[in-house]
């Protein structure tokens, strides 16, 4: 069968090939045969990534991979499955597959029959994603030293072939454009680098771009986010995918120039088989957002799509309990709790209790959901940061060292009355317009209350502070639909940084009680030291992190009475002495505490310990109280 010794470098002559086999199955034949291929591991590092080099170093039509959230899900896109080719010489006709392809191409011989009543026209999903927020750089890093192909530029062009779009826009839906096609008896080049050879009328589209469509506007939740978005296009179960999944996709690579549609460009839809954008029932800025260029969005079709719960480049994609990382990381989480509860403690200026509730917290996880509470959740506030410019920065700085998704948000009030923090739809462009808390779930987000000012919060502003408060108190995030807003959950870990307490909620609270004076430069250069020359090693805190956050747990019935004993005992003489939300954080904290140490079940000697700590919390919290938060 031709293409199957090199069906990483020419996937499609693999489709064709399973599709002339004439057999009604070929689709789950061909579907077996990547499904097997992809399961070798090793060959999966032999499929150049998306995500790690430039477009121009990758083949058109070859697969790549690519990691990346889902931002955004347009409406089925029709194509043609199947469509006539016709010799210009003999007549000959032939059936060729249109899986995997935007382009319907055959060899300068031949020509496209379009108006074949042979041709079937089919559907498949599109969704657009982007880089995974937050990822930290280090993880970045790591994915591209491991990335093994080796591609050189210039080497991705194609042999010339007549092409034809294969999106059928006088029945799509997607509010994607007809990309312009060729007349009869041109040829057109693919390129590497998303540029046009050897066919004039793109070049000219070139030229003609209006400049209100310029630049594209990517769609990117975050400000500063670096990495290529993608328009992935999925044939099999096309509603397997959700808003804000991370995923990993295996897929076929396309960035003809064509399918960049400019509406204004008196170029488009000039070929009478083909419907002008004009004539459908899209506007201007929809076309742009659908169809951007794919020298900056490639189309990824796909042939294998993962869901990642973890990004973590150390440690296998599908983490089990019985895999040795894991084993051998619980063997070891003691040690490894101890050089990681070192680290926080210099880097809190030597308070070790708020150490403890620091490390707790980067164990955090929404582990289910009842009714509208997300159990699992623990946001936590740390007061009495010290007002010098830089240590709530180096904060975040070395939480990013550890965690591989985090942003930090300064609370400024430029920022909560301009940003835009909860994802709005656009029906304009009929888009989802991202918003800051549009972040996949474990992500860590580091709020920075030193910096607010006195100032009026306009009405952006006031949403922006209710989101935030929604977003931590019910792990939801409200997305805007114009005429009705739309409940989505997370899963984001809310660490708030003060001077007094905040003036958002929290699941808990720990005024900082520093026992050293802070030198900002000697504890940056304690904290790089530390990580860099073996003091604590780095790349263990990094896999105990991500293994314990998603750690089983168990409380078992003998505990149980016991907590149910103490919790009465208490509330005996006052009732105040303990409520139920101080139950609901001892059990929390007793959770994070147990897998913290690398265990499944709490014990006793966890319980008290946790009991000793939240009363040393609360006698902290009074003493600064009545010292006017001086302590």
């Amino acid at each position: 069968m031709p293409g199957v010794q090199d069906w990483i470098n020419h996937p499609l002559e693999v489709v064709q090939g399973y599709f002339d086999a004439e057999e009604s199955t070929w689709t789950c034949k061909l579907n077996k045969f990547f499904e097997g291929k992809l399961q070798n591991s090793e060959a999966l590092t032999m499929i150049p990534s998306v995500n790690n080099r430039s477009l121009h170093q990758l083949k058109p039509n070859s697969l790549v991979r690519y990691r990346g959230m889902v931002q955004d899900m347009f409406d089925p896109e029709f194509y043609l499955g199947v469509y006539e080719v016709e010799d210009n010489a003999t007549g000959a006709k032939k059936l060729k597959s249109g899986r995997y392809q935007d382009i319907a191409t055959c060899a300068p011989t031949h020509k496209v029959n379009v108006e074949s009543t042979r041709n079937v026209t089919m559907d498949r999903q599109t969704y657009y994603c982007v880089p995974v927020p937050g990822e930290s750089d280090w993880v970045k890093q790591m994915f591209t030293e491991s990335d093994r192909v080796q591609c050189t530029p210039g080497s991705s062009k194609t042999t010339v072939r007549e092409k034809r779009a294969l999106d059928q826009d006088g029945n799509n839906q997607s509010g994607g454009s007809v990309p312009p096609a060729p007349a009869n008896g041109e040829n057109a080049m693919e390129s590497s680098g998303g540029t046009s050879q050897g066919n004039p009328s793109n070049q000219r589209q070139t030229s003609e771009i209006p400049a209100a469509l310029s630049p594209i506007d990517l769609n990117f939740p975050l400000p500063d986010e670096k990495g290529p978005a993608c328009l992935v296009k999925v044939y099999e179960d096309n509603d397997c995918l959700k808003l804000n999944d991370v995923v990993e996709i295996v897929g076929v690579f396309s960035v003809d120039p064509s399918l960049a549609v400019f509406p204004e460009s008196s170029t488009n839809g000039s070929h009478p088989d083909f419907i002008s954008p004009g004539d459908t029932m899209e506007g201007i800025e929809e076309q742009t957002a659908h169809s951007p260029p794919p020298s900056l969005v490639p189309r990824i079709h796909v042939i294998k799509v993962t869901k990642l719960h973890h990004v973590n480049p150390l440690l296998p994609t599908s983490l089990q309990a019985t895999d040795k990382a894991v084993t051998e990381m619980l063997q070891d989480a003691g040690r490894i709790r101890d050089q990681l509860r070192w680290l926080l403690k210099q880097l809190m200026l030597g308070d070790d209790l708020t150490a403890d509730y620091l490390l707790l917290h980067l164990l955090s996880n929404v582990y289910a959901r009842r009714d509208v509470c997300a159990l699992g959740k623990w946001s936590l506030n740390i007061s009495g940061c010290p007002n010098i410019p830089g240590y709530t920065k180096l904060i975040y700085e070395v939480i990013q060292q550890l965690v591989t998704r985090s942003h930090m948000l300064s609370l400024t009030l430029g920022n909560l009355n301009t940003l835009r923090l909860c994802p709005k739809k656009d029906y304009t462009a009929n888009r989802l317009k991202a918003g800051v808390l549009q972040l996949s779930e474990r992500t860590h987000l580091v709020l920075d209350e030193t910096v607010m000012e006195s100032g009026q919060l306009d009405t952006n502003g006031v949403q922006n502070v209710t989101a935030i408060e929604n977003a931590i108190l019910w792990q939801k995030v409200d997305y805007d639909f114009e005429f009705h807003k739309s409940e989505f959950p997370t899963n984001l870990k809310f660490l708030v940084l003060s001077e007094g307490k905040s003036l958002l909620p929290s699941d808990c609270h720990i005024r900082l009680q520093k026992q050293e004076e802070l030198d900002l430069d000697r504890l940056r250069s304690t904290m790089q030291d530390a990580m860099t020359s073996g003091n604590v090693n780095l790349r263990q805190l990094r896999c105990y992190v991500t293994i314990l956050e998603s750690m089983d747990y168990d409380l078992t019935q003998d505990m149980q009475k016991i907590v149910e004993q103490d919790f009465v005992e208490v509330r005996r003489d006052n009732r105040d002495n303990m409520t139920q939300q101080d139950l609901h954080n001892l059990l929390i904290m007793s959770r994070l505490m147990t897998v913290s140490s690398g265990e499944t079940k709490l014990s006793c000697t966890t319980w008290e310990r946790v009991k000793r700590m939240e009363t040393a919390r609360k006698a902290r919290l009074r003493a600064a109280d009545t010292t006017g938060g001086q302590s």
